[in-house]
């Protein structure tokens, strides 16, 4: 049995998470926190062999750091960061011989999604995508959008063909990681949705995944615990848990 206290239990993912780790018989829950509790204290409390945590973006990266500092597995679903901190998270495990995971998203659709994507790169280079979220979203673009960009760029075998840059109103071709346009989209109603356009020679390829519920994300939630504590390195990416 595996003891798994949940972090950010009183948000909309959150609830979701003590729910499904509650009824999944393999994980046992031992405590539910919120911003109000003290991270290092709950863990040293619970004695927990793993941490998720989804709060929000500006506080995952020291919560992180944290449940690193106190020799648990960290499954961090909370968004925002930097390529930097990801390093320097994945050292500090390292170090510890820590399995852990810091994951852009949970949906096993949407990994999915990602993989035929950088597939897709080798043979259609010119890209664009297209995120959206609900309103509540703290940081744009997505983790999702930054990671389907990175595996993008990595899987290109050419450089895309150039495209104006003349906006009529700034910010209309939205962002660009590594050549790849991030358009970002924030609704409410929205749970999670992304489409990558490919464009080729008289053609288009659409690649869509939308989450209709928050539900969609708890079994990559519940397979990501039971993961990480086989393993003794953090990786970016449910990708790397799936194959």
């Amino acid at each position: 049995m595996i003891k798994v206290l949940v972090n950010g239990a009183s948000g909309r993912m959150g609830t979701e998470v003590v729910n499904a780790v509650t009824n999944d018989p393999e994980l046992e829950l031992v405590g539910a926190i919120d911003f109000k509790d003290n991270l290092a204290s709950s863990i040293a409390n619970t004695k927990p062999g793993v941490v998720v945590d989804f709060t929000v973006a500006s506080a995952g990266y020291d919560n992180a750091k944290t449940i690193i500092a106190a020799g648990v597995c960290p499954v961090i679903g909370t968004s925002g960061f930097q390529q930097a901190q990801v390093d320097e998270l994945t050292a500090l495990a390292a170090e510890k011989n820590l399995g852990g995971l810091i994951a852009p998203n949970f949906s096993l659709g949407a990994v999915l999604m990602m993989k035929f994507s950088a597939e897709a790169a080798k043979y259609l280079p010119n890209a664009e995508i297209i995120e959206a979220h609900s309103t509540q979203k703290e940081d744009s673009p997505s983790g999702t959008g930054i990671r389907t960009a990175e595996l993008i760029a990595e899987a290109r075998t050419q450089l895309p063909d150039p495209t104006s840059d003349k906006e009529l109103l700034a910010g209309a071709r939205g962002a660009k990681l590594n050549e790849v346009p991030l358009h970002s989209v924030r609704l409410p109603g929205v749970v999670a949705q992304q489409t990558v356009f490919f464009g080729g020679l008289s053609e288009t390829l659409k690649i869509e995944h939308n989450s209709q519920h928050r539900t969609s994300f708890m079994p990559g939630v519940c397979l990501a615990c039971k993961k990480v504590v086989q393993r003794q390195d953090l990786v970016y990416g449910l990708e790397y848990l799936l194959d």
